[in-house]
């Protein structure tokens, strides 16, 4: 085949959507092997890697990110369902959740006050601007909540889906070990903390490697945070004065 037969495919193929959604999941796939590779490490995430792929890819073709996202958004329409799904294996274990009521309303209101006020203050004390405080802010809850919640405060949308996404690799590794050394082995426990402290990340994790029971309550925390974080975050950041 000609080179100029092989740019006029090129050139078709770059602007169709179709490429973009197989390019996902071929990136998404070789992301997974080289993760089992790399022994299954949480620090080298499937979905950290799989963004490192795309992005290295757009950069070498060429490709604007609207253009990708024409054929990607048939994926990122698939979050919605995914995530409702996530109560499924909830409603399994419904009669847990009616007895630990209290003890996850706690919890949950800890996490989201300590995770708020510690990124708040040390954003602050080590001169960070107001915008990007405010971007830092909603940092523990799921991308899409968190970009909502960003914009809504004054921070960059797109900087705190990326700093979610970072978040939630650091949870993901320092979970398990943080577990050990505290001696929890409560799946209910360990679940609802990846769900709080990693969200999407951690639901994932938790259901690959703690069972349907953690990952139950994972995606439970994964959802009362970001709802709750919703309401509670712009009366935080109002009384730190941003």
């Amino acid at each position: 085949m000609k080179s100029g037969s092989l740019d006029e495919l090129w050139v078709y193929l770059s602007g169709n959507p179709l490429l973009s959604l197989l390019v996902t999941l071929l990136a998404f796939a070789l992301a997974v092997r080289i993760n089992k590779w790399l022994g299954g490490t949480p620090l080298f995430h499937t979905v950290t890697l799989s963004i490192v792929l795309l992005i290295a890819f757009l950069l070498l073709t060429g490709i604007d990110y609207p253009t990708y996202f024409e054929g990607a958004q048939f994926i990122h329409f698939l979050l919605g369902p995914a995530t409702v799904a996530l109560a499924i294996p909830l409603y399994d274990h419904r009669e847990r959740v009616r007895q630990l009521l209290v003890p996850i309303t706690v919890a949950c209101l800890a996490g989201i006050v300590t995770a708020v006020a510690s990124t708040l203050g040390l954003a602050m004390v080590l001169g960070a601007s107001p915008e990007t405080v405010l971007t830092l802010a909603p940092r523990s809850v799921t991308s899409p909540i968190a970009m909502g919640i960003a914009e809504m405060i004054g921070g960059i949308p797109s900087l705190a889906a990326g700093l979610v996404l970072i978040t939630g690799s650091i949870g993901c590794a320092l979970g398990p070990i943080v577990f050990r050394l505290i001696g929890v082995a409560d799946p209910v426990v360990q679940g609802f903390t990846m769900g709080l402290a990693a969200h999407g990340f951690g639901t994932a994790q938790s259901f690959a490697k703690l069972g349907a029971m953690a990952g139950a309550f994972s995606g439970l925390a994964m959802g009362l945070t970001g709802l709750v974080t919703a309401f509670l975050l712009p009366l935080i950041v109002a009384l730190f004065g941003l």
